[in-house]
């Protein structure tokens, strides 16, 4: 059986890395998330732009920074290793579309009010992670576990009953990039070919948007002032720079490390829109909120002790 090709840190790895490139990578990890939990004030600095252009600028620039990064890196043969391997290629489109969906929705969520939805979303990302795991690679949850799922699944369910709804905004983004995650783990690519592949699969269609755009004169782009065009071109390097950083540091970081730091990213985005966007929170969704933390805090607990009293069982 094949073993899919990652940058993940393996166990054996971690005790050879030395303690100073091991603080380096916690150093590198904290920053990736960090910038991903603020990332919606870059988003909300743009939203005079409607969710699908920016979409597309995101796509088309970040082709560009990734082509020079691999440029710079001399790692065009590991593209067309991908391009000529039909499973895998076939594995990053379905990956390059559910990416896609997941950025159109987050991207939506915060330029219409839903920083706190988009949160919840990557606070539960963990646990459909869990779930995915069971239905599709026949992973075995132990009893805490399973409970830390139940868990979460009373929280949706507690929303249902109050709002009459399920909370479509943080399952859609939680849902999409959990499905990307599990597509990536199946593909046989390293992280910034990967990247690269999937963002030309969708370079056509998002420069065939923004031609439309542009031929239709609503394109924002190079229309009103440079400080907008140059968020726009940036939309490329946000996208690009943490996740380079993060696969630096996540080499160099046990997987529960990185596990545990993930939830920086949530927590951040949680506290704008609560304190920086202004957005409001009904008991019953502090209800839903504690209900989810407390799935976490009960999953990733266990998670982490078990790792500590079983050390050969963390590799990935």
């Amino acid at each position: 059986m094949k073993t899919a090709k990652t940058d993940a840190p393996q166990l054996s790895e971690i005790s050879s890395v030395p303690p100073r490139e091991q603080l380096k990578g916690a150093l590198a990890t904290t920053g990736a998330f960090v910038f991903w939990g603020i990332m919606p004030i870059y988003w909300h600095a743009i939203a005079s732009v409607s969710p699908l252009e920016i979409l597309g600028h995101r796509i088309v620039w970040s082709v560009v920074i990734l082509g020079v990064l691999l440029v710079l890196q001399k790692r065009w043969t590991e593209v067309r290793s991908v391009l000529s391997t039909r499973t895998t290629l076939a594995l990053l489109f379905a990956s390059s579309a559910t990416i896609a969906c997941n950025w159109l929705l987050y991207i939506w969520a915060v330029n219409s009010g839903h920083v706190l939805d988009a949160s919840l979303g990557y606070f539960i990302n963990p646990l459909i992670n869990a779930l995915l795991g069971i239905l599709f690679l026949r992973e075995r949850l132990r009893k805490l576990q399973i409970m830390a799922l139940c868990l979460a699944c009373a929280g949706v369910f507690y929303q249902v009953l109050l709002h009459g709804s399920l909370p479509l905004v943080a399952l859609g983004i939680g849902s999409t990039f959990s499905l990307y995650g599990l597509l990536r783990k199946k593909a046989e690519v390293l992280p910034l070919p990967g990247l690269f592949v999937e963002t030309m699969l969708l370079f056509l269609p998002a420069l065939g948007y923004l031609g439309y755009l542009f031929s239709s004169d609503t394109l924002n782009f190079a229309r009103q002032n440079l400080r907008l065009d140059l968020l726009l071109a940036g939309c490329g390097l946000v996208t690009s720079v943490p996740l380079m950083t993060f696969a630096y540091g996540a080499k160099r970081l046990q997987l529960t490390t990185v596990g545990i730091l993930q939830y920086l990213s949530p927590t951040l985005s949680f506290l704008l829109g609560l304190f920086f966007f202004g957005e409001s929170m009904k008991p019953g969704d502090f209800v839903t909120f504690c209900l989810i933390w407390g799935a976490l805090i009960l999953y990733s607990g266990e998670t982490l002790l078990h790792g500590r009293k079983n050390p050969e069982k963390e590799k990935e």
